[in-house]
């Protein structure tokens, strides 16, 4: 009974994970997308107003960077690069590499 609601609840733990997954990259895409009329705008801009769009534009895709580096950090909590399961791989494939390399003394 235990050992089924821990399955159940690891379950419900890896669904979540997946959809903050999911959302991420959707968000991603779209980052993207904006980024690239925004910039699009920056290259064809001309006119009275041109000072104010392009610091308004600006504006948006600082701030839409920032939000977008936040959302990562918070759903891959920190670790982009470097997993705990690739730490915990190397620190054994070390230690196995000390235990059977030979000096020569």
């Amino acid at each position: 009974m235990e050992s089924e609601k821990n399955k159940q609840q690891l379950f419900i733990e890896a669904k979540k994970k997946v959809k903050n997954l999911k959302i991420f990259y959707i968000h991603l895409v779209g980052y993207f997308i904006v980024v690239l009329l925004l910039c699009y705008n920056l290259y064809i801009m001309a006119g009275p107003y041109k000072p104010f769009f392009q610091w308004f534009d600006i504006c948006i895709l600082v701030a839409w960077t920032v939000f977008i580096s936040y959302h990562a950090w918070n759903v891959f909590k920190g670790r982009l690069f470097f997993k705990k399961h690739w730490e915990d791989e190397k620190l054994r494939k070390f230690m196995d590499s000390e235990n059977q390399t030979s000096r020569w003394e």
